[in-house]
């Protein structure tokens, strides 16, 4: 039986890290991937550790394995520095024949290991690409980038604000422009008045972060949000006089990139659900200040719906460049 390693931070894994697995599990009947990680990771290794195994869930022969890096000390040079990593590897795993990488540690450190080295694309030639350039500008690098990994990248974008200001033809026009997915305004999947119940939002509130995760899924480098649980927060307090706790913990789960306020100066049209025309400027303020209150940045949009959409699209190009 021949017994394979990579080694590798995966911060985050992408198609160069794949493309190593692949090539290293063709040559051997079991392939331990060690994910080292450390408390100081600018991605958390739980989050990382279960994008391997997701990736790889269908291949037995890999044996997915996490160490935490303790022991490394990068002011030495590599062929000091491989001797500690060979000690180490020979505590925790089992005996292993062949080392494989695409990096400039891999002699030394099979050297050390006392077995064969057997590199693959070690200039990027094929896969032009490392984990440092996909955290710095992962938009540009996106094809590089797995399936199971994008959700953590995309782009959340909130299009938020009183009611009547063009959030859900804005949201639907700008997934279409982006050629992306977009969150609807749940709430009014489960209302059709505001005759409504603490238990009635919290549903809206729980059904709204479940549509995100799964749209998060299937997005092209951003998500386009109809409103978000503060909006929910605001509607709460208004009729019910009352914020239920769930919603403040459903508001930690999420962090958007950027939000955009949708301004009261476009007309108001009565549906099954408005009925606060003569309070606009005064839900303006509100909505404004929830977020003055949290420290969140955001962009007052103004105009015609037209010059919104224009608006809105020069500040997502350039969050996306």
């Amino acid at each position: 039986m021949k017994r394979g390693l990579v080694i590798g931070k995966f911060l985050p894994i992408h198609q160069g890290h794949i493309a190593l697995i692949d090539f290293a599990m063709s040559q051997c009947d079991e392939l331990i991937v060690s994910m080292s990680y450390t408390d100081q990771d600018p991605i958390p290794a739980e989050l990382r550790f279960s994008w391997i195994k997701e990736i790889f869930k269908d291949h037995p022969k890999i044996k997915p394995a996490m160490i935490k890096d303790d022991f490394d000390d990068e002011q030495l040079d590599l062929p000091t520095r491989t001797v500690t990593w060979s000690e180490v590897i020979h505590r925790t795993y089992p005996p292993i024949d062949i080392l494989f990488s695409s990096e400039e540690y891999g002699e030394p450190f099979a050297k050390n290991l006392g077995i064969v080295h057997r590199p693959f694309d070690p200039q990027r030639k094929i896969y032009p690409v490392s984990a440092t350039l996909i955290r710095k500008d992962p938009m540009n690098f996106w094809d590089f980038i797995p399936a199971a990994v994008r959700p953590y990248f995309v782009k959340k974008i909130c299009i938020y604000g009183p009611e009547s200001t063009g959030k859900s033809t804005l949201a639907f026009r700008l997934a279409t422009r982006y050629k992306t997915e977009f969150v609807p305004e749940v709430a009014r999947e489960f209302i059709t008045t505001n005759d409504f119940t603490v238990e009635d939002i919290i549903a809206i509130a729980e059904a709204h972060h479940q549509r995100m995760r799964q749209k998060l899924r299937t997005a092209n480098k951003i998500l386009i949000c109809d409103t978000d649980v503060i909006t929910t927060q605001i509607y709460c307090r208004h009729y019910l006089n009352i914020v239920p706790d769930i919603l403040y913990d459903i508001e930690t789960m999420v962090k958007y990139d950027k939000y955009f306020l949708m301004d009261v100066d476009v007309p108001w049209f009565a549906d099954g659900l408005r009925d606060l025309g003569h309070q606009r400027e005064q839900m303006m303020n509100v909505f404004r200040n929830e977020l003055i209150q949290r420290g969140i940045p955001f962009n007052t949009v103004r105009g015609d719906y037209a010059q919104r959409e224009v608006m809105i699209s020069d500040e997502i190009d350039r969050l996306l460049s």
